[in-house]
């Protein structure tokens, strides 16, 4: 069977450095550091003092005060993601297409702050008193369902729940519906508001989450003093559509979908396999779906947490798949400015790596003043790189043991 090539014809994010895809682009070619002091709630009992929050953002602007309130943030943030990402590929979803044009948005926790103000009413004004909307606010498909009735997509639809590799398997597993002939189109990607004090307390008490009060160095990743992640929140959403469809309507093509790796690392719930034995295989499958040569890779979006484990075993997992080629690679981490959006993060990325091949210019890793030894590949820590890029590769793994890579390339 002849695979059907998958193109990305509109973008959407809201991230700690932008409210719109377009500026989270600009800021992170310009290095905009999104991480400053935890303002969400009060933290004074917590160890954890800073956060990617995000900027001048008021649900109002985008949604209805009634309908916003019948959402928890992780699904506000799909909506407003969602519509930016459908606005820019000039789709048009109507009854003739509906049918062919699906949904498919993740989230790694879903609706966290529902569940602890659930938790609350319960506990303290009784079942009686716990909203009828409670459920549909929590469930972490609701995104995908939230925007699906926005835009009336009746295609394929689902939710994708992987932890924080939920971004990139999303766009993948929606990647290989319209390839294997099931849509024309997806809204697809995820998104995460996990900036509440139950998940702060837990990822605090698992000890993931820098202690570092300093914005500047808390999210360091590859950095020898690196203590952990920060927490980030957001969306990132993209319209993918199969090519001969988005050449029929003249749709803008920011890159094409070429390659999707998904593996289990069988190790550990939170650490990662040693030395990236999943996150090597992951990187493999990708580059076999697409029959691209690793030697052919210019650029690696790397997961790059800022944990000490990640950031060592994905620089090895690197070297594992490209050998010497490794140190000739463009790696960065986007976390390093956002934060770790968690199930949003991938897809976040996935449109940053698009957007560098588009223009040929590669983000730095900001705050990487301290260079582990062991992490010794080319993190871009001075600036933006220029030329003319083909493949770009993006990777990200998640609690669970869950490895998933996204194989772009050019559109020319």
């Amino acid at each position: 069977m002849t695979k059907r090539r998958v193109v990305i014809t509109g973008i959407g994010a809201l991230t700690p450095i932008g409210n719109t895809a377009k500026e989270t682009w600009e800021n992170a070619l310009k290095g905009v550091n999104g991480i400053d002091k935890l303002t969400r709630f009060d933290n004074s009992e917590f160890n954890v003092h800073v956060a990617g929050e995000l900027k001048d953002f008021n649900i109002e602007d985008y949604i209805d005060k009634k309908e916003s309130r019948r959402m928890d943030r992780f699904t506000q943030y799909a909506v407003v993601a969602s519509d930016e990402a459908v606005k820019d590929s000039g789709l048009e979803i109507n009854d003739e297409n509906a049918e062919r044009i699906g949904v498919w948005i993740g989230s790694g926790i879903g609706g966290i702050q529902a569940l602890q103000d659930g938790f609350k009413v319960l506990y303290e004004r009784g079942p009686r008193r716990v909203s009828p909307f409670f459920v549909p606010m929590m469930i972490p498909d609701m995104a995908s369902g939230q925007v699906s009735i926005r835009h009336g997509a009746k295609g394929p639809n689902g939710a994708t729940v992987t932890a924080c590799a939920t971004g990139t398997n999303s766009i993948g597993d929606a990647f290989k519906i319209i390839e294997r002939g099931q849509a024309d189109a997806m809204i697809t990607g995820g998104t995460e508001a996990p900036i509440t004090e139950m998940g702060m307390a837990g990822f605090q008490s698992s000890r993931a989450l820098s202690t570092s009060e300093d914005r500047d160095n808390a999210s360091v990743p590859f950095s020898k003093d690196r203590d952990g992640f920060v927490m980030g929140e957001g969306a990132g959403v993209v319209v993918i559509e199969e090519l001969e469809h988005a050449l029929a309507r003249g749709a803008n093509i920011y890159a094409e979908i070429v390659g999707y790796g998904m593996t289990g690392d069988a190790y550990h719930i939170t650490a990662p396999a040693e030395n990236g034995e999943g996150g090597a295989r992951a990187i493999q499958e990708a580059l076999k779906d697409a029959g691209v040569e690793p030697e052919e890779v210019d650029y690696v979006n790397a997961h790059g947490t800022s944990t000490a484990y990640n950031d060592l075993y994905e620089t090895l997992a690197l070297k594992t798949v490209f050998g010497d080629h490794a140190h000739k690679l463009l790696v960065n981490s986007t976390k390093s400015m956002t934060g770790h959006l968690l199930g949003a993060t991938g897809a976040v990325e996935a449109i940053i790596s698009s957007l560098s091949l588009q223009h040929g210019k590669v983000h730095p890793t900001i705050n990487l003043r301290n260079p582990d030894p062991e992490c010794d590949l080319n993190y871009l820590p001075d600036g933006v790189a220029e030329g003319d890029f083909k493949y770009a590769l993006s990777n990200n793994l998640g609690f669970g043991g869950h490895n998933a890579s996204l194989l772009f390339k050019k559109y020319e």
